[in-house]
């Protein structure tokens, strides 16, 4: 096995690998049925795509925000900003100054976002 991924063709191979492990994984009913060899193997490698990732693909995980979750939904669903205020209950220039950080976000949002969109209450805890 390679110490560091150093060309696309070995990040790609990596990449193949890895699909392999979670496809034995996922048949055999989970993780905890690789051997110890193939559950060090695939995080070895996963760890070496990452790198590769993060130094040359330069894949960088972004930073998440209700903001950025809620502007991906958008997205995800095709809606405008006022069409999922809409669906919220909220007043278009109240969600828009929530989206721009210009206000915080309140209780009542905050469970709209939850129970209508999905998104876990503990993120919406921890970003509010």
């Amino acid at each position: 096995m390679v110490d560091k991924i150093r060309t696309e063709a070995q990040y790609n191979k990596a990449m193949e690998l890895i699909e392999c492990f979670i496809t034995k994984a996922t048949q055999a009913g989970g993780f905890c049925n690789l051997t110890k060899t193939e559950a060090e193997e695939l995080e070895k490698i996963t760890l070496l795509a990452e790198k590769y990732e993060d130094t040359i693909l330069k894949i960088m995980p972004l930073p998440l925000t209700i903001s950025a979750v809620l502007n991906a939904k958008m997205q995800e669903m095709n809606i405008s900003q006022f069409a999922l205020a809409t669906m919220l209950g909220l007043g278009a220039p109240k969600f828009s100054q929530i989206l721009n950080g210009k206000r915080v976000p309140d209780v009542p949002f905050l469970k709209a976002v939850h129970s209508k969109l999905g998104v876990s209450g503990d993120f919406l805890l921890e970003n509010a």
